[in-house]
């Protein structure tokens, strides 16, 4: 039989026993219906926690701890409730005798076992099995003194059975092993949340929200009844107010197996830090206000404050102060808890939520990201929080908190995969539409290490960002791009004054000279005044020559006069590499357009010629998809698009195709050659377009 169906069984049998119980002590007219409801509670709680823990974790003995203390619940209620029907007889007589000492395993049973082995069945370490085995001969030792003890009787024992005094003095003395289990089931929780990391802290987390549950509903509840009997209430006139008290104490105690149960069955923990702030935020408001009727308790039984007992308005006044001072107390208990629970930071719950409204007050692109380092830092009490930017292969560390921290170098990865960055405890992927855009990484103090709320946190933010860093990746982009026009720029400017200078310059002020001798030869030497004229005529033609070719690679008269097709046409005849040009069909485009794709053709057939080691080249143009659409292939040595290289001619390539709202593709490897595919967006109907007709 599995265990799950041993658990169920175990559940069905004690229902059983326990509605036969309620419903003999219903018919014999005894007990009480708010101890009957007591009785209710305590099984189903214990029946239902016990049942789910045992089934999904057999090997964890809290689960079995639970049913014991529901199968004894229903049997001792039976056999109670039987005994009352039999008055006089046998049966009545070791009823009476269990209920003199039975209490003892359930109560310290049901605390000091599950305590110690909370949360993974375990005690912390071999040494603490001492701490078992003494609260299991505590109890045992307990249970015996009370069950042959006289006086817990009022002076005999209902069965006839009377163990000797020595054995007796033996288990009162044995039965302080019961405060040596109690410590270790106190302090074993505590040295667990110490050690703890991860889900297990997030478990021991719901104990101690358990565990403050019933202090606060055990103290307040005497507190208030000792408030109600110092205000001159009678506590003990007709029994109703004991009733309450134990009701809300029972009530109170439950939340430890209820919250044991929850982080066994691991279900949500990742919203505890809100639920302990709402805890936290009541236990301060009955404190403070229980403080206040203490107070008023004490003066009135001083008699500093007459007693409000039997008078309506000074009870109308009392309730009108709490009233008007429970507003503020609930404020400051807000911002106590939120100190408490979440050590002054953001709690998790508001990160989130308040994540896009301070990033809409940021009107500088430099602030972006240096906010998301902060909000991440402060709301996962970090020791550093960094945002690190995707760039080409590379992550880039581009935004910490604390903003003084030193930057760390650039670290590479591979596709689409986030590399392992520095020591952090916590990387999550920032992405937008599957593209993997960065990521954001934290590392925490090793006395605080990170749990799943925080892990989920930094989560959540990572997906909130994919946007705002594509932006800002646009934006720097969109920079480093001018700033590469810029110098592209500056460089033609120079490279045309050195051409200038250097060539047709010095071909003008040669002919200058040669003009000069040839006007004073003319007179005494005609002849040699006419070859000296001859080659100046010539050296006028190389110079024209010279103008024009510079003219060209500024902007050339044929892709003015003849499109795109014929200027390439003629830059491929004067190529080093041969070079053929597939151009057919293809029309005329904005001015702008044929410039971009004219230099981009010509920058590739340049890298073609510099280190390609081609035997040819093939250039083909067309239109598809409204666009224009270039590809230079050559028959190369290729080479790996993954590693980065010195050159900037592929990058200028880029830019100036992704100023008209273009791009480039280079598809190449070592000894398989080289393409490259660009494509720019044209208007439909461009220069040389066949007019539309009407129809």
């Amino acid at each position: 039989m599995t265990a799950r169906r041993v658990a169920r069984w175990l559940v069905v049998a004690s229902a059983f026993l326990l509605a036969l119980g309620v419903a003999f002590g219903g018919l014999a007219g005894e007990g009480s219906v708010v101890a009957t409801v007591l009785i209710l509670l305590l099984f189903l709680v214990y029946a239902g926690v016990g049942v789910l823990v045992a089934s999904s974790r057999p090997r964890n003995p809290i689960g079995w701890i639970f049913l014991w203390v529901a199968v004894s619940t229903g049997l001792t209620t039976a056999l109670t409730a039987v005994a009352e029907r039999t008055e006089g007889g046998a049966l009545e007589r070791v009823d009476a005798w269990l209920e003199g000492w039975t209490w003892v395993p359930l109560v310290f049973g049901s605390t000091i076992f599950p305590l110690l082995l909370f949360p993974n069945g375990h005690v912390l370490s071999p040494r603490w099995r001492a701490f078992v085995w003494a609260g299991l001969i505590g109890t045992v030792a307990l249970s015996a003194s009370m069950a042959f003890d006289p006086s817990n009787y009022d002076g005999h024992v209902p069965i006839d059975v009377q163990p000797p005094a020595a054995a007796l003095r033996a288990a009162e003395v044995a039965s302080l092993l019961l405060l040596v289990g109690l410590v270790g089931a106190v302090v074993s929780p505590v040295l667990r949340f110490r050690r703890a990391v991860g889900e297990e802290r997030q478990q021991m987390r719901w104990l101690a929200f358990g565990g403050v549950i019933a202090g606060v509903t055990i103290v307040g509840s005497f507190v208030t009844g000792a408030i109600l009997d110092a205000l001159g209430f009678d506590m003990n006139a007709d029994g109703t107010a004991p009733t309450v008290v134990n009701t809300v104490v029972y009530l109170g105690v439950f939340a430890v197996p209820v919250t044991m149960g929850v982080a066994l069955l691991r279900y949500r923990l990742y919203e505890l830090d809100v639920v302990i702030k709402k805890a936290v935020v009541f236990a301060i408001l009955v404190a403070a206000l229980t403080a206040m009727g203490a107070g008023i308790g004490i003066l009135v039984g001083l008699g500093v404050l007459p007693s409000v007992a039997g008078r309506p308005e000074r009870m109308l006044l009392l309730g009108l102060a709490y009233g008007l001072l429970a507003g503020p107390i609930y404020r400051l208990s807000k911002r106590i808890a939120d100190r408490v629970v979440f050590g002054g930071r953001t709690p998790p719950s508001e990160v989130v939520g308040g994540f896009t409204t301070q990033l809409a007050e940021t009107y500088e692109t430099e602030d972006v990201l240096p906010r998301i380092a902060a909000v991440l830092g402060e709301a996962t009490r970090a020791r550093e929080a960094r945002v690190w930017v995707r760039v080409g292969r590379d992550f880039r560390d581009r935004a910490r908190w604390p903003v003084d921290i030193a930057p760390l170098p650039s670290v590479p990865s591979a596709d689409d995969e986030v590399p392992s960055l520095a020591d952090a405890d916590h990387v999550s992927a920032i992405r937008d539409r599957g593209e993997l855009l960065g990521a954001i990484s934290v590392s925490l103090p090793a006395s605080d290490p990170i749990d799943a709320t925080r892990e989920r946190l930094v989560r959540d933010l990572a997906s909130q960002a994919g946007l705002v860093l594509r932006n800002f990746r646009l934006i720097d982009e969109l920079r480093s791009s001018r700033q590469r026009l810029v110098t592209a720029q500056d460089e033609e400017r120079r490279r045309i004054e050195r051409n200038i200078h250097d060539g047709a310059q010095q071909q003008l002020v040669a002919l200058t000279v040669k003009a000069r001798l040839a006007g004073q030869l003319a007179a005494k030497e005609p002849e040699r005044a006419a070859a000296v004229l001859e080659e100046l005529q010539r050296e006028l033609a190389e110079a024209l020559e010279d103008l024009r070719d510079l003219a060209r690679g500024v902007y050339p008269p044929l892709l003015a006069d003849r499109g795109l097709a014929a200027a390439l046409s003629a830059q491929a005849r004067r190529s080093p590499t041969p070079v053929d040009v597939n151009a057919d069909g293809t029309g005329r485009f904005p001015p702008e357009v044929e410039a971009t794709v004219y230099f981009s053709v010509l920058e590739a057939l340049q890298n073609v010629g510099k280190y390609a080691d081609a035997t040819r080249a093939v250039v083909r143009l067309g239109e598809d998809g409204g666009a224009l659409r270039f590809e230079v292939t050559d028959d190369g040595k290729g080479f790996d698009p993954n590693v980065p290289t010195n050159g900037t001619g592929l990058q200028g390539i880029a830019d100036r195709l992704s100023a008209l709202g273009g791009d480039v593709q280079v598809a190449s490897e070592p000894g398989h050659g080289t393409t490259v595919r660009g494509r720019v967006p044209v208007t439909p109907g461009g220069i040389g377009a066949e007019p539309e007709t009407a129809n």
